[in-house]
């Protein structure tokens, strides 16, 4: 159960309407980073925990807390482009060329589908997808990615606090920006907790440790020209998770035999030469299986 409150978790008023920016903005609603992206994630994630106590009210707490943020960039958005029509973006996109060029003023979309408010989009219009999320049931796993995702939404938060002049809204992304170094923070201190208290070992990365192949889990190939990877930390020594040492590969040979594919069935009209022989299996639409003996039966 969600309860509603009214007032914002941060205030989201601009000085005056911009709908410029307003369209870049766009980005921290629904972008692959934004915060449709955190807040879904992590509710799925906390509803998706098999386990009640610390963890689950974590993911919870931070993943309703970005509910609040939706709202405020929502809100931010519409307040932006109050008393701004597009006429007031055709004069932002000519008095200024590369905005006129790369960015045109205004999404049209947030004045003819939205009525003058925000989209579940991005800066580009791109609507925002469920595939932007990881939800693996892996707490471990996930909160590496939720780390990652607080990351890359502070710094597209900075790019744009930079974008803008108004007092209003920098004010705002004061706030955002504090709150995104918290988040990193917490799930950052979350995977120490989850190591601490060995819940890691029944997770990925230790699972499997046996069956994989073990000498490929300590030499890093080098490919780069100059070699300068050698100077990195991980060139040498034990690895993070105690069970491996790094090593450096600095002529690594290739394992496989040469990469080719199959010979194509013919109805698949593929250019061949025949220099691989003819094709195995049944030809393309030949039902295989018990399928394929119940047809034979009826047929």
């Amino acid at each position: 159960m969600f309860r509603h409150t009214k007032r914002l978790q941060f205030e989201a008023r601009p000085e005056k309407p911009d709908p410029v920016f307003a369209h870049k903005l766009q980005e921290l609603i629904g972008g692959a980073w934004g915060e449709m992206t955190v807040a879904m994630q992590y509710l799925f994630q906390g509803w998706n925990i098999r386990m009640p106590g610390k963890y689950k009210d974590l993911v919870m707490d931070v993943a309703t807390e970005e509910i609040g943020h939706v709202e405020m960039l929502a809100t931010m958005v519409a307040r932006l482009l109050e008393g701004a029509p597009a006429t007031a973006t055709t004069k932002a996109a000519l008095a200024d060329p590369v905005i006129g060029a790369v960015i045109g003023g205004m999404d049209p979309q947030q004045a003819i589908v939205a009525g003058g408010g925000a989209l579940p989009a991005d800066s580009n219009g791109y609507p925002w997808n469920g595939r932007f999320i990881v939800a693996s049931g892996n707490l471990l796993a996930d909160f590496r990615v939720n780390a990652a995702a607080e990351a890359q939404g502070r710094v597209q938060t900075a790019r744009l606090y930079n974008m803008t002049d108004d007092p209003g809204v920098k004010n705002m992304l004061k706030f955002n920006l504090a709150r995104d170094t918290l988040h990193q923070n917490l799930w950052l201190k979350a995977i120490e907790e989850l190591q601490s208290d060995g819940l890691e070992d029944v997770v990925a990365p230790s699972a499997l440790f046996d069956e994989e192949y073990v000498e490929h889990a300590a030499g890093i190939w080098d490919l780069s020209e100059g070699r300068e990877g050698l100077e990195g930390g991980w060139a040498s020594g034990p690895q993070p998770d105690g069970q491996h040492e790094f090593t450096y590969l600095t002529d690594p040979e290739p394992l496989g035999d040469v990469a080719s594919a199959p010979p194509p069935d013919p109805l698949l009209y593929v250019t061949y030469d025949g220099s691989q022989g003819e094709p195995k299996g049944p030809a393309l639409g030949t039902e295989t299986g018990p399928m394929g003996k119940l047809k034979e039966k009826l047929t």
